[in-house]
């Protein structure tokens, strides 16, 4: 399995600052990164911060989560296929939600190849301050980026006084309970906080310990060798299922079907298309605590 990481944060927070630092920490450690960055203009101006010799894929003219969707999974593909490497590191561009950038990334198509180990939101820490400023698109965009996040970094925190970035930590861990928040200059942290990210539910459906929470997180469901549902089974499992699952896609094992149906689901709604090659049948499922949910056929 390899990791991968999405960076998340709003243009100027430090994004490519930790980006570079990043890259910079897996190479002490001998592991190979490999990097796709996504930016709304035809020209990206952070892909210099990518040192020689790390793979790396751009997306220019169009955002990770809408039309550069397709993109992002034929780019991992590639990558994939082309290249030897450990570590995905996924920067998005400021105006990309992190569900949608997720679900772009997360395709049904090689998830039991990757371990998403978390979205790492970088946060501007004066800006925060003034987020009231900002026009109410802009602003809800900035709260979604922090609010879905693993892990926080409090940026820019010398820009302030210490009373200062004790309110921004205050009030940005009231915001987002789930995620550790660190209070950061140049977007250094230790590596060990990466480390230990967790956005990739595994094994069998159980109650979640005490404190223990996977927030935004995606499962994979793999159908075995002679299992087939009806239409209808499948619905009324989707039906069953918490508002906090936001997007399912994947091929699904349909009886009277020789090939897995594509399935895909959002925003409460289904849609169903027939596959006319045989594609491996799995399911990602992606949302909020998603390794506390009932899979289909696995009650």
């Amino acid at each position: 399995m390899k990791d991968v990481y999405l960076l998340s944060g709003f243009l100027g927070s430090g994004k490519t600052t930790f980006l570079a630092n990043f890259i910079h920490e897996l190479k002490e450690r001998s592991l190979k990164p490999a990097v796709i960055m996504n930016e709304l203009g035809a020209l990206n101006f952070d892909s210099q911060a990518v040192e020689e010799g790390v793979p790396l894929k751009e997306m220019l003219n169009g955002c990770i989560c809408c039309s550069g969707a397709e993109k992002t999974e034929a780019q991992v593909q590639s990558l994939l296929a082309e290249s030897d490497w450990d570590v995905l590191l996924i920067e998005t561009t400021g105006a990309a939600h992190p569900v949608e950038a997720l679900d772009a990334v997360y395709s049904p198509l090689f998830a039991n190849e990757l371990n998403i180990k978390g979205i790492v939101t970088i946060a501007d820490s004066k800006r925060w301050l003034h987020r009231q400023e900002m026009t109410p698109q802009t602003r809800s965009l900035f709260l979604e980026q922090i609010r879905h996040a693993h892990l926080i970094l409090a940026n820019k925190s010398d820009l302030l006084t210490e009373e200062q970035m004790a309110q921004v930590t205050y009030e940005i861990q009231g915001f987002n309970e789930h995620a550790q928040i660190l209070q950061t200059v140049n977007a250094k942290i230790p590596f060990a906080f990466l480390e230990k990210l967790e956005a990739t539910a595994t094994g069998e459906v159980k109650k979640a310990d005490i404190g223990h929470h996977l927030h935004l997180s995606s499962r994979l469901l793999h159908f075995e060798e002679g299992e087939m549902y009806s239409m209808e089974q499948v619905e009324d499992w989707v039906r069953s299922l918490p508002e906090t699952v936001y997007r399912m896609k994947g091929y699904v094992p349909i009886e009277g079907m020789s090939h897995p149906m594509l399935f895909q689901y959002a925003y409460g709604l289904t849609q169903w298309m027939p596959e006319y090659m045989k594609m491996e049948p799995n399911l990602v499922i992606i949302g909020d605590q998603v390794d506390q949910i009932p899979l289909l056929g696995r009650e």
